[in-house]
């Protein structure tokens, strides 16, 4: 049985704060070099989900997305492919709590 929504939780209420999911991406690959985080900021944008892109050390990107469940489920698929001049070869993804992020930024 479904949960039904109590007026007078504010949790419960549509466009809550409850809506906005916040996930870690890691993506492996040839991925540094090949315009994935300028791209990554481009398709953040058009989802219009917020949150930042940086390499890392080992050679891979770091995408951290937050926003409405459904747009960054959309972000994380298309990290899985990236950018036509990158191969990625997995990527790993963990949930962790919204911070409140209002704009997507290449950090490093």
């Amino acid at each position: 049985m479904g949960r039904h929504p109590d007026p007078s939780d504010p949790a419960s209420s549509a466009g809550s704060a409850d809506d906005v999911v916040r996930r870690i991406v890691r993506v492996r690959g040839q991925v540094q070099g090949v315009g994935f985080r300028m791209s990554a900021a481009s398709q953040a944008k058009h989802l219009g989900v917020s949150g930042t892109v940086r390499n890392l050390w080992d050679a891979s990107v770091e995408a951290d997305v937050e926003g409405p469940a459904e747009s960054v489920e959309q972000m994380i698929s298309w990290l899985r492919e990236g950018p036509p001049s990158a191969q990625v070869s997995g990527i790993d993804v963990r949930s962790e709590s919204p911070r409140g992020a209002e704009a997507f930024r290449i950090t490093g």
